[in-house]
């Protein structure tokens, strides 16, 4: 009976997600770098590790509650936008709040290139994790020749901005 309680405390410890809000200048381009970071791994479970398990989303149309959907809708995502590289940029942040704007490229299972750009604010829990996401993109078609992010950022290159074209 112990283990067992001690098991159910566990589950029950909130994670920890450096840094915690409230976010300074540098806090926040850490959390959006580590954000950046972990969408360029493409793995969905590394991504939704990062959210509270409640955690609401708006992706685009799509609206997705909770880790497991998030896992998924990443899935789905990853399997129809081949080779995405991400760039992520801060724009503003305040309290436990941060906006990020974002371009991302990636093929489509046809072959055709695409450049998507974004907007989304976030809301962090006391722990670090993501609360809320809320997400505006456009995509561009683009020949494979106009490509410019090719893979993770390199680390030289971290909190650097991102060109608006």
């Amino acid at each position: 009976m112990e283990n067992v309680r001690s098991r159910l405390e566990e589950a029950a410890v909130p994670e920890d997600r450096p840094p915690f809000p409230p976010f300074t200048r540098e806090s926040a381009l850490r959390k959006v770098q580590a954000a950046e970071d972990a969408w360029n791994t493409r793995d969905p479970e590394r991504v939704a590790s990062a959210y509270t398990p409640d955690s609401v989303w708006r992706n685009r149309d799509t609206f997705v509650a909770g880790r497991e959907e998030i896992v998924a809708f990443l899935t789905r995502k990853w399997a129809r936008e081949r080779d995405y590289a991400l760039r992520k940029s801060l724009w503003a942040f305040d309290g436990n709040r941060i906006a990020v704007r974002f371009q991302y490229e990636c093929r489509d299972t046809a072959g055709q290139w695409w450049r998507s750009y974004g907007n989304e604010l976030w809301e962090f829990d006391e722990h670090g994790l993501m609360s809320r996401r809320e997400a505006s993109i456009d995509d561009l078609a683009i020949a494979e020749a106009d490509r410019r992010i090719h893979g993770p950022r390199p680390e030289a290159e971290h909190g650097g901005d991102i060109p608006l074209r």
